[in-house]
């Protein structure tokens, strides 16, 4: 079976990221400097891509678990889910973090990088009940979705809270813990969900 061309399992890892530093910087000359040069936006914007494409690697090794795994699934706002993962255990809604060499502390509600207070948490919550309403609406049945933090790169993670709201994990965790977790929904359902998750209409006007 042929995907369509607007099938959003097609989509890479870090592809909205891609097309946003193009959209920066069309010069690829210029892009490939802004990526060396910190402080720049397109360093910024670069350091992101590179944290989609390790957690999009991690995740990909699910698929040979039975799991469907979408990556840069664009909001009609023009924002995106870097990665969604749809298995038994359920639905993942995955924010990838790069923070390279720092110190990552996860407390009762939020998130510190080297000791700066972050909004992590509080976004990937947000997000998570947004890709909730948006895949239950479409299935015809109430589909649970899971926020989760792939921390990249870091130096130290420490995660003091033992039932954290949001799934804050290593990303060299990530495939292991997901595979690990309890089953939620049926194969059927998850068949549903993922052919509901990689049609682009299912993420507009919510």
């Amino acid at each position: 079976m042929t995907a369509a061309p607007n099938d959003l399992a097609l989509n890479r890892p870090g592809d909205a990221v891609r097309r946003k530093i193009i959209e920066l910087q069309p010069s690829a000359p210029m892009r490939l400097v802004g990526r060396w040069l910190p402080g720049t936006e397109i360093h910024s914007w670069c350091n992101g891509l590179v944290g989609e494409r390790v957690t999009g690697r991690r995740l990909n090794r699910l698929k040979g678990r039975g799991w469907r795994i979408l990556h840069a699934v664009q909001w009609d706002s023009g924002s995106d889910i870097d990665h969604l993962a749809i298995g038994r255990a359920g639905v993942f809604a995955i924010n990838s973090k790069r923070h390279k060499g720092k110190s990552v502390w996860y407390g009762d509600h939020a998130i510190t990088i080297n000791g700066t207070s972050t909004r992590h948490v509080v976004i990937s919550q947000r997000e998570a009940r947004r890709v909730a309403q948006a895949l239950s609406r479409r299935c015809g049945f109430e589909v649970p979705v899971r926020p989760v933090i792939s921390v990249v790169h870091a130096a130290k993670l420490k995660v003091k809270n033992a039932a954290p709201p949001v799934l804050v994990l290593a990303v060299e965790e990530v495939d292991r813990t997901l595979s690990g977790l309890s089953p939620l929904l049926t194969q059927d359902q998850v068949d549903r969900v993922y052919a509901v998750a990689r049609d682009p209409g299912t993420w507009t006007g919510v």
